[in-house]
């Protein structure tokens, strides 16, 4: 017999390894912080994604601060809250001064709110009502839409044919010349939107006289929420469809095709890379060799003996028993798990074991750059671990605390992130 406090134990570890966040502190913990969602684990980096999309025009410092300070400690409510009233207020901004005809102000504002938006659906599965989310990410969705339609030149939505079905993908262009010119794919990860692969080297690559288009592979934005499509391990047979269709735009430089993978898509950058050989040179940030690794590394043995025996209505049990009393672990493999189409927790845990690198990172042939920030709280080590493994010409490149760089993807720093991965395109395409 297992008492309740095991229970509580397994609940904890399993689904902070599955949400691959460290675990919640425990409720003397808040009490001794300061009321600062900055403080907080999950909160902290949420603001620190939108403190740093200012630096590209997604927001204001200012207003951040102002809402986060209308968050409570670890309270999702609050957060959705905030967000969201910022997102309800930034469109509304937006829509008068397109109607004046302020199209600079009128991009810059959805921007704001797209920000604000895809913020707000990073809580929504902690509250009581995460039938919200559809509602908040087409909210997102329109906003986002709305500010790609402004750009000059606009950017253009394309709808990639893929298995029967189309993946949606944003094509910005660095002017109207329909010159030749090196193309960047930009691949999100586990819950990035395309505001989110705007910040992370879509406003940098425009900057340099780059092409580039934002992807929504499989469990990505309107490939998860519309489509219906999720995760695969296999992303050769997302990649090669798209440059497929791109290789079909005169200015598209088919000797100059980069792929740049952020968050889990530096696990998929180099899967793709390893079978699809049109590419000339890939970047992961962070590099990923197991996925499954934050999800599996502290489950309890007899946990994991369960899984590995099959025993799945077993282990579905036991991480409901375990999540019970702690709603936060519970939410956050919730969210999860959404994009890889599962409702079961073992489905879910037996799947992400098919996405390591173990058997193709010898495949790759093009230039790698492997980012490698301090801190990293997702997959710690795991940079280092890709980069030795690969034979393909390669370098890596360490984010660190005092460049204001560290942390996942580096979020707080996206312009000396565009710095030192554009300065490595410039040179390996050249």
């Amino acid at each position: 017999m297992i008492d309740r406090r095991s229970f509580l134990t397994i609940g904890a570890s399993a689904t902070a390894a599955a949400a691959q966040t460290p675990p919640p502190p425990t409720a003397a913990e808040e009490r001794a912080k300061p009321a600062s969602p900055f403080t907080d684990p999950d909160f902290g980096f949420t603001a620190l994604i939108a403190l740093g999309g200012s630096y590209y025009r997604g927001g204001d410092p200012g207003k951040l601060l102002a809402i986060v300070s209308r968050i409570k400690t670890g309270d999702f409510e609050s957060a959705y809250q905030a967000y969201h009233d910022a997102g309800v207020e930034a469109r509304t901004q937006a829509e008068q001064a397109a109607a004046k005809r302020h199209n600079v102000s009128a991009r810059e504002a959805h921007l704001w709110a797209a920000s604000y938006f895809s913020a707000a659906l990073r809580f929504l599965d902690g509250t009581k009502d995460p039938d919200r989310m559809l509602a908040c990410w087409q909210e997102y969705n329109a906003c986002w839409s709305a500010a790609a339609a402004l750009f000059d030149p606009p950017v253009e939505r394309l709808e990639i044919p893929y298995e029967g079905s189309a993946l949606t993908a944003w094509f910005l262009r660095a002017d109207t010349s329909r010159r030749r010119r090196p193309l960047v794919i930009l691949n999100t990860g586990a819950d990035g939107l395309e505001k989110s692969m705007y910040v992370l080297g879509g406003a940098g690559a425009l900057a340099r006289g780059y092409n580039c288009l934002i992807l929504n592979g499989p469990g990505q934005g309107d490939s998860l929420w519309v489509r219906q499509l999720y995760f695969r391990p296999d992303w050769e047979k997302v990649i090669t469809p798209v440059v497929d269709a791109m290789l079909r735009h005169r200015e598209v430089d088919p000797q100059r095709i980069a792929l740049v993978g952020v968050s889990q898509g530096g696990y998929w950058v180099p899967r793709a890379l390893a079978f699809e050989h049109r590419i000339a040179a890939g970047v992961a940030d962070p590099g990923v060799w197991d996925v499954s690794d934050p999800w599996l590394r502290n489950l309890p043995k007899f946990v994991r003996d369960m899984l590995d025996a099959g025993k799945k209505a077993d282990f579905d049990q036991m991480i409901r028993m375990g999540t019970a009393s702690n709603p936060r672990a519970k939410a956050m493999l919730r969210f999860r798990m959404r994009p890889f189409g599962m409702t079961s927790y073992y489905d879910a845990f037996h799947a992400v074991r098919d996405y390591n690198l173990t058997e193709v990172a010898a495949r790759i042939r093009c230039p790698m750059l492997i980012a490698d920030p301090e801190s990293e709280q997702f997959f710690p080590g795991q940079a280092r671990k890709l980069y030795d493994a690969l034979q393909c010409p390669k370098q890596i490149v360490h984010f660190t605390r005092d460049q204001g760089a560290d942390q996942h993807c580096e979020v707080a720093a996206p312009g000396y992130r565009d710095y030192c991965i554009y300065n490595w395109l410039d040179e390996t395409l050249a």
